[in-house]
């Protein structure tokens, strides 16, 4: 989880691009539902959704933080 907070922090992401970057080969992405569900990213409003803006939450950059 740190790897990918690290990574989101490290420069603006869109949604696509995390997609693509973080796949799994479960059905569904692990780390990226981890993160959601625990409201440590948020993902923007737009359309088509690839070109939405992933962005840490104010618990996410704590988290990432206190990691270090």
């Amino acid at each position: 989880m740190r790897k990918f907070l690290s990574w989101l922090s490290s420069r603006p992401r869109t949604y696509g691009e995390a997609m693509e970057t973080w796949k799994s080969s479960c059905p569904r992405y692990t780390v990226w539902e981890d993160a959601l569900a625990d409201g440590l990213i948020d993902v923007e409003k737009s359309e088509p959704i690839r070109t939405a803006l992933v962005t840490l939450t104010e618990r996410g950059k704590r988290m990432l933080n206190e990691a270090v």
